[in-house]
C-alpha cells in the first residue's frame, strides 16, 4: 500500500496528513498557543485522593487537575510487577496513538491491581507523570507515572524491567535478534521495547539511540529534583518532528513538507535516527498550496459533515454527543438492481469500509453505535460485521467490536487519546447552542404575534415596529399577511415591519411608536 506523508507549516498552524494510495486517512494539526500534551513529563502534586474511584486528581498546571488511574501509579518495581501479576508488559507511546496499541507485545496482560489508591497516594503528595492522553472536553487529561521515551527505534520503559517487541515485527528470527540485542545493550533494571521501525536495524544503531534516551532519562530525573510544582520537566518534540518519528515508517514512501526550516529540522533529525530515509525527504516549492495539491483540502471539508455519501448512492450520518457516537446508515438514491436484501446489504458492506475509515480519518474515540439497515439474513449480518472488523485492522488506535444485533446494531469502542477531528477545528455553536437546528420561520412569525398580543393593550401608541431578519420579514408580509392584518385589527394598532439584515434569524425586536397623521408606512 503505497503512503505519503505530507506536512503543511504556517505560522498559525502545523498539519499533518498521512495518505494511503492517495487518500487522506489519518489527519493531525497543532496550532500555535495550544501545543499537544501528551508525551509530556510533568512534577505534580496530588490534590485529591478518590478511594471510591480508585483514582486521584494531580495538578501538573495545566487548565483543569488530571486523572490519574490507580494501575498508573508507580511506587516501585517490585510492587508494579506484582500489581502485572509477573506478567511483562509495555506499551508504545507517542501523540499520534498514545499508546501504540498496533505495537504492543502480545504478551501483555493487566490483572487488577492488589492494592487501593489510598495506599500509595496522599494529598500534598509530589508525583512525577506523564500525559497520555489530552484533555477532552470538560475532562483533564490522563496521566500515569509510568514514564515512556520514545525514540525512532526504541521506547524506554525507566519503570520497568522488560524487553518487548512490536507486534507488527511478526518474523520469529528478528523478533529474537532484536530482543537478543536489547538484553546485551541494556542496563540492569530498565525496560526497553523494540519498535516497528527497529525491523532490520543493527546493533550499533540501536546502542546510539539508547544512549541517547538514557541521557535524556537522566537528564529528565536531574531536573525534577531543581524545578518547582507544578512545573513541565520533559516536553516531547513538536508535531513535526513527531511525524517523522512515528508515522515516517517503512512503508512510507516519501515525505513532502512545504516550508524550508522545517525541511531542514527534518533532514537533521533523520541524519542522526534514519540516515537511510534521508532520499524520501521533499521539499515542496509549487505554487499552489500543498493540501490543496495532494486534495487534502477537499477531504478535511467532508470529514467535518454530518453526512458522508456512499458511491452506491447511500450515506451515512456521524452525530457525536458527550457520551457516545451514532452512525445511521441510510440506501439514499441506491435502488439497487435485483431485490431489497441485495441492497440493503451492498449498502451496508460499502457503509462497514466508508465507517471503518470515517472513525480513523475524524479520531472518534469512546463509545460508538452503529445503526446498519436492518437484515433477516443471519449470514448477512456476518458478513457486515466481518467487513467491519476487517476494515478496522488498518487503525492504530485499539477498537473492540461487538457482533451485529438482530435489530441491525453493532456496539463498538474506539481508543480516545486525543480530541476528535470535529472538536479541533470546530466549536459549540452560539446560534443553536449545540441543538444543531433552528427555529422554522413560521414558528418565529408565531411568537411574534403571542408577543404582540401579550404586551400591546398596555401601550397606548397607535403603532408597533417589528425589526426582524430579512427573511422573516419576507414570510410576515407574504405567508402570514392575513394574520398580521387580523392581528392589527385586533389591537387596533399599526404593525410596521422593518427588515434588518444584521439580525440572527430568531432575533426580533418590537418598538411601541406614535405615528403622526399622514405619515407613510412600511
Amino acid at each position: 500500500m503505497a503512503s505519503e506523508l505530507i506536512i503543511n507549516v504556517a505560522p498559525w498552524e502545523t498539519r499533518v496528513a498521512l495518505l494511503e494510495n492517495g487518500q487522506a486517512v489519518e489527519f493531525h494539526v497543532e496550532r500555535a498557543g495550544r501545543p499537544s500534551h501528551v508525551g509530556n513529563i510533568y512534577k505534580g502534586r496530588v490534590v485529591r485522593v478518590l478511594p471510591g474511584m480508585q483514582a486521584a486528581f494531580v495538578d501538573i498546571g495545566l487548565e483543569r487537575t488530571a486523572f490519574l488511574y490507580v494501575t498508573d501509579v508507580y511506587d516501585h518495581l517490585s510492587e508494579f510487577e506484582l500489581m502485572l501479576g509477573r506478567t511483562d508488559c509495555c506499551e508504545e507511546q507517542d501523540d499520534f496513538s498514545s499508546n501504540h496499541e498496533d505495537e504492543k507485545d502480545e504478551s501483555l496482560h493487566y490483572t487488577p491491581p492488589p492494592f487501593r489508591i489510598e495506599d500509595l497516594l496522599h494529598e500534598g503528595q509530589e508525583i512525577l507523570v506523564q500525559v497520555t492522553k489530552e484533555p477532552v472536553g470538560s475532562k483533564g487529561a490522563r496521566v500515569t507515572s509510568h514514564l515512556s521515551l520514545p525514540g525512532r527505534h526504541l521506547v524506554l520503559m525507566p519503570t520497568m524491567n522488560h524487553v518487548g517487541i512490536s507486534r507488527r515485527i511478526e518474523d520469529e528470527e528478528e523478533r529474537s535478534r532484536l530482543k537478543q540485542l536489547i538484553e546485551e545493550l541494556r542496563p540492569k533494571g530498565l525496560g526497553f521495547i523494540a519498535r516497528t521501525a527497529s525491523e532490520g536495524v543493527q546493533k550499533k544503531d540501536l546502542k546510539a539511540e539508547m544512549d541517547f534516551l538514557l541521557r535524556l532519562w537522566k537528564d529528565i530525573q536531574k531536573r525534577s529534583t531543581t524545578l518547582p510544582i507544578p512545573s513541565l520537566v520533559y516536553e516531547d518534540l513538536d508535531i513535526t518532528l513527531r511525524a517523522v518519528r512515528d508515522l515516517f515508517t517503512g512503508d512510507v514512501e516519501r515525505l513532502v513538507v512545504d516550508s524550508r526550516q522545517a525541511y531542514e529540522r527534518i533532514l537533521h533529525f533523520i541524519d542522526t535516527f534514519a540516515f537511510e530515509l534521508m532520499p524520501r525527504v521533499e521539499l515542496y516549492n509549487e505554487n499552489q498550496p500543498i493540501f490543496d495539491a495532494f486534495g487534502i483540502e477537499m477531504e478535511m471539508s467532508r470529514a467535518l459533515g454530518k453526512k458522508v455519501w456512499l458511491k452506491s448512492g447511500g450515506y451515512i450520518v456521524i452525530e457525536s454527543t458527550e457520551a457516545l457516537t451514532a452512525i445511521d446508515v441510510n440506501t439514499g438514491k441506491y435502488v439497487g438492481k435485483r431485490n431489497l436484501e441485495e441492497t440493503i446489504l451492498k449498502t451496508n458492506l460499502e457503509a462497514a469500509k466508508e465507517i471503518a475509515y470515517q472513525l480513523r480519518l475524524r479520531n472518534i474515540g469512546g463509545l460508538i453505535i452503529i445503526d446498519f439497515i436492518d437484515m433477516s439474513n443471519p449470514s448477512s449480518r456476518e458478513k457486515v460485521f466481518k467487513t467491519l472488523k476487517d476494515a478496522l485492522k488498518k487503525d492504530k488506535c485499539k477498537t473492540n467490536i461487538l457482533r451485529m444485533s438482530e435489530l441491525g446494531l453493532i456496539q463498538m469502542t474506539r481508543k480516545r487519546n486525543r480530541e476528535s477531528l470535529k472538536r479541533q477545528l470546530t466549536e459549540r455553536c452560539f446560534y443553536c447552542e449545540g441543538t444543531g437546528v433552528l427555529k422554522s420561520r413560521r414558528t418565529i412569525c408565531f411568537e411574534i404575534f403571542r408577543q404582540i398580543t401579550r404586551d400591546a393593550p398596555s401601550f397606548s401608541t397607535n403603532a408597533i415596529q417589528v425589526s426582524v431578519h430579512p427573511r422573516i420579514g419576507d414570510m410576515l408580509l407574504k405567508e402570514e399577511s392575513t394574520f398580521v392584518e387580523a392581528l392589527e385589527k385586533g389591537i387596533e394598532k399599526e404593525i410596521i415591519i422593518v427588515p434588518r439584515p444584521e439580525f440572527h434569524l430568531e432575533q426580533f425586536e418590537i418598538n411601541y411608536v406614535q405615528l403622526q397623521k399622514g405619515s407613510e408606512n412600511s
